[in-house]
C-alpha cells in the first residue's frame, strides 16, 4: 500500500515538474515569441523613422537649391543691372568730355575774340592820344 501511494506521488510529483518544464518552456517560447515581436515592431520604426528622415532631409535639399538658384538668378540680373549702369555711365562720360570739350573750345574763341578786341581798343586808345 506504501509503494502504491508513493508510486501515486511520485507520479503525480513527475506529472507536476513535467507541466511545469512544459510551462517554462511555453513561457520562453512567448518570451521569445514577445521579443521577436518587439524587434520587428522597433525595426519597423526605425525604418519609418529612417524613411521620414530621408524625406525631411530631401525636402531640406530641395529647399536649399531652390534658394540658391534664386540666389544664383538674382546675382545675374544684378549683374546684368551693374553692366547697363556701366554702360550708361560710360554714355553720359563721353556726353560731358565732349560738352566739356565745346565749352573749352567756346571759351578759347571768346577769349581769342575779346582780346583781339582789347587790343583793338588798346590800339586805338593808344593811337588817340598819341
Amino acid at each position: 500500500a506504501v509503494n502504491d501511494e508513493e508510486l501515486k506521488k511520485r507520479i503525480a510529483e513527475e506529472l507536476a515538474l513535467e507541466r511545469a518544464r512544459r510551462d517554462s518552456e511555453a513561457q520562453k517560447r512567448r518570451l521569445k515569441e514577445e521579443k521577436m515581436y518587439v524587434r520587428d515592431e522597433f525595426g519597423k520604426l526605425l525604418e519609418r523613422e529612417r524613411i521620414s528622415s530621408n524625406e525631411h532631409l530631401t525636402r531640406a535639399i530641395l529647399r536649399e537649391r531652390a534658394a540658391t538658384e534664386e540666389e544664383r538668378q538674382k546675382a545675374q540680373r544684378f549683374a546684368r543691372q551693374l553692366e547697363e549702369k556701366e554702360r550708361e555711365l560710360k554714355k553720359h562720360d563721353a556726353y560731358y568730355k565732349e560738352q566739356l570739350a565745346r565749352l573749352e573750345e567756346r571759351s578759347a574763341q571768346f577769349y581769342k575774340v575779346t582780346t583781339e578786341q582789347y587790343q583793338k581798343a588798346a590800339d586805338e586808345v593808344s593811337s588817340r592820344f598819341k
